[in-house]
């Protein structure tokens, strides 16, 4: 097709838009009109994109480029995951294509549908009325637990990570992260280091885990009080149900110039549910009775600790997906402070 017929925007980096439209063309069919590509902002892990024709609307996922950590960025897991979860009631988009050819545009990516809803990268949800926070923190919560009570072996996961010891195996290759890509000393990260092998709790259950659950990785119903999907799921595996339960409730923990987190907010006047009522909105969903504890939440705070430093180091190589990844990355320093503070309250 001739080139005037690809709109794209001045934003779009590293590739060229042609050579997605021709592939999609060869692959799809049904795609009429030009391909318009518009980069969306906002993400720290990888590369995302509004794929738009006159009758279809996708989304395009794809790995960052250059020298990676290892197993990051695994959006081939993604792909596998959302696939997998489409016959179940988790709500997910549908997968479209997955193209391993790295000749395309530079890195492995994958399509899927775009969905109708509101995404609120803010805890606080500061886009939504009072009325509406309480039921979607809820909803939340049940959506977690939806997750959590699916068998793995039932959608064909069996083999998504490994089964048993998983914060053991967790603490290890976070620490592992940690040596890999450091940019600084940090007292509290070495504290974490130290303290977490030694107190793991001795229940061991698996299940499907996000990963990175929380409020900026589900989208909402514009009106309905109800997750339409969750998304970004390349550090989804096999793992502890409480390692995700415990992860989204970072938010708690966390001051509004911290990740937009809720703590230091009013939360009644807000209509935003404190962390105990998310929880038992969790817990009575959920199927596997367990209960988290400052373990938990120590750890889901050191794991974020450890991302947040690798958003710092793919900005100091120049390598990061988002423009504000340096100032980011410092959130590294806040949420290993906050790990050791659990531990220091309970």
């Amino acid at each position: 097709m001739a080139h005037e017929d690809v709109a794209l925007s001045p934003a779009v980096p590293g590739f060229d838009p042609m050579q997605v439209d021709a592939y999609l063309r060869a692959h799809l069919s049904g795609l009429s009109g030009p391909m318009r590509l518009q980069p969306i902002a906002g993400g720290q892990s990888n590369p995302t994109y509004f794929v738009t024709y006159d009758r279809h609307r996708f989304v395009l996922r794809k790995k960052p480029g250059g020298v990676l950590l290892p197993s990051a960025h695994a959006i081939d897991r993604e792909y596998r995951v959302m696939s997998a979860l489409a016959q179940t009631v988790v709500p997910v988009p549908r997968m479209v294509l997955y193209c391993e050819d790295e000749q395309v545009i530079g890195t492995p990516f994958y399509l899927m549908d775009r969905l109708d809803g509101e995404v609120a990268h803010d805890a606080a949800l500061p886009t939504v009325s009072p009325e509406r926070r309480q039921p979607l923190y809820q909803a939340l919560a049940r959506t977690l637990a939806a997750l959590h009570n699916v068998e793995p072996s039932a959608v064909g996961l069996g083999d998504y990570g490994r089964g048993g010891n998983y914060f053991s195996r967790q603490i290890a290759r976070w620490t592992r992260q940690w040596e890999l890509s450091r940019t600084r000393e940090d007292a509290n990260v070495q504290a974490l280091i130290d303290w977490l092998p030694a107190h793991v709790p001795a229940d061991d259950i698996t299940a499907i885990a996000h990963g990175d659950y929380r409020v900026g990785n589900v989208m909402f119903h514009p009106v309905e009080p109800r997750v339409v999907g969750v998304l970004d799921w390349e550090l989804s595996t096999l793992g502890h149900p409480l390692a995700d339960l415990a992860h989204s409730c970072i938010a708690w923990h966390s001051e509004p110039s911290e990740y937009g987190g809720l703590r230091g907010l009013d939360l009644a006047r807000l209509g935003l549910p404190p962390q105990a009522e998310y929880e038992e909105a969790y817990y009575d969903a959920v199927d596997h009775g367990l209960r988290m504890t400052a373990f938990h939440m120590a750890f889901a705070l050191f794991r974020f600790s450890v991302i947040f430093e690798g958003i710092a180091a793919r900005a100091k190589g120049g390598n990061a997906a988002d423009a504000n990844a340096g100032k980011t990355g410092l959130l590294s320093a806040s949420f290993a402070r906050r790990a050791v503070e659990a531990l220091e309250r309970a």
